[in-house]
């Protein structure tokens, strides 16, 4: 019984390096290095020998060839060295009968390990290496102990059989094998980290574009319309207004892409709706001139007043309008309407249009975070939108079918009388 525990804790001790690993760097961004390597070994083979099998009185067992082997597999010939020191120093400490016998099975063992760790990382059939590290390493000092102490082998013929390919031979294929399968992982999952960077970018530069779209596309419709000449001069200028404000609109969503990686507080200020709406009416009209889809407004003649942020307010109305006209863009007498109803303590802003629509399939993902109904879109306008109306703690529903329009009703909360 207390030789099996013995076994235990040495397995216990060479399977270390893979738990100090699996805990150290567990959530960092970077893959183990040489330094934690010898640190950890050091510390297995210190443990080990301190606490070492034995049956005789000077020779002890442990696993300091299996940790030998692992440092110089996963750290190199610098780590190799080092702890070959460090073993001899301590070893020499430690003294007994047997303290002859360890050095010479170092001498062979040590040559050997710095072999195998060659031939492993160029050989296909890993696990073969490992099984002749393991047998190695279990023969070789019975075999020295057998030519310096015949006797010795007779009298512990079971201990000897048992705890040395024990120590050995399944302590090096359980660390080697469970570390080398966490290295891995670690890899794959710093891999995926780096693609989450480079796909977080495109999406951000996929963002930008959307966003930036929007206000160009109106001036783009605004100078078409003053290159006709077909208006008088104070429409013109009223249209020349619409275009400055949307560059200006252009101008702060670069500066806020910009500044995105800088922590900011959320801006609220009491709005009113009505207004807003007749604004981003009067800027989308052009649009959907464009795109032979009538639109049109009706809104109730008192204020009505929420709570939010004007530029994400504007920008979601912009949005969804947006997103109705292209949706009637292939159907005839396309036709976009914004009804506002004034309610108790919220108010419900219903944008209706009579195109295309959507299946149940695409009404159950609408939102999701770049899922796009348009082969050209990105999803991203649906989702900023969704996330800026439950920033103002309102909600958003939707009605569609293929071919019979769809209707979103946004319903916000009212803002308090006094500001």
């Amino acid at each position: 019984m207390p030789v099996i525990k013995d076994v235990l804790l040495q397995l216990l001790f060479a399977l270390m390096p893979f738990v100090a690993y699996n805990i150290y760097y567990r959530k960092l961004t970077v893959n183990y290095s040489r330094n934690f390597i010898i640190v950890i070994c050091s510390l297995c083979m210190l443990l080990s020998m301190t606490f070492a099998s034995s049956v005789q009185s000077g020779l002890i067992f442990d696993v300091r060839y299996v940790i030998m082997f692992f440092g110089i597999l996963f750290g190199g010939f610098l780590t190799g060295a080092i702890l070959l020191v460090e073993f001899l120093i301590y070893r020499l400490y430690i003294g007994g009968s047997g303290m002859i016998d360890a050095i010479i099975i170092l001498i062979f063992t040590f040559p050997l390990s710095v072999l195998l760790s060659f031939l492993y990382h160029r050989s296909k059939h890993k696990l073969w290496i490992i099984f002749i590290a393991g047998i190695s390493f279990s023969v070789l000092p019975l075999l020295v102990l057998y030519i310096t102490k015949p006797d010795y082998n007779m009298n512990y013929f079971v201990f000897n059989i048992l705890a040395m390919p024990v120590h050995n031979s399944l302590g090096i294929w359980l660390l080697v094998t469970l570390f080398n399968k966490s290295v891995s992982d670690k890899e794959l999952y710093l891999r995926y980290i780096q693609n989450e960077k480079a796909e977080a970018v495109n999406h951000v530069a996929a963002s930008l574009a959307h966003e930036v779209r929007n206000p160009l596309t109106t001036v783009l419709g605004f100078l078409q319309l003053i290159k006709s000449g077909t208006f008088p001069q104070e429409k013109t200028e009223r249209f020349l207004e619409i275009s400055m404000e949307e560059i200006r609109r252009t101008e702060q969503i670069l500066s806020e892409y910009l500044s995105i990686s800088k922590p900011h507080l959320p801006f609220q200020q009491r709005i009113e709706l009505t207004a807003q709406i007749k604004s981003v009416v009067e800027l989308m009209i052009s649009y959907a001139n464009m795109s032979n889809v009538a639109l049109s407004s009706d809104s109730p003649q008192s204020d009505l007043y929420i709570s939010g942020s004007p530029a994400e307010l504007k920008q979601l109305l912009v949005n969804f309008i947006k997103n109705a006209i292209e949706a009637c863009k292939d159907v005839d007498n396309g036709m976009v309407s914004i009804t506002v109803y004034e309610e108790t303590d919220q108010v419900a802003v219903e944008i209706k249009d009579n195109g295309i629509g959507m299946t149940p399939e695409q009404l159950s993902r609408l939102g999701s975070i770049y899922y796009s109904t348009k082969m050209s879109g990105t999803g991203l306008g649906l989702t900023f939108s969704y996330q800026a109306i439950r920033a103002m703690n309102g909600s958003v529903s939707v009605r569609s079918s293929p071919r019979s329009g769809t209707v979103f009703l946004i319903t916000l909360p009212r803002a308090n009388l006094n500001p």
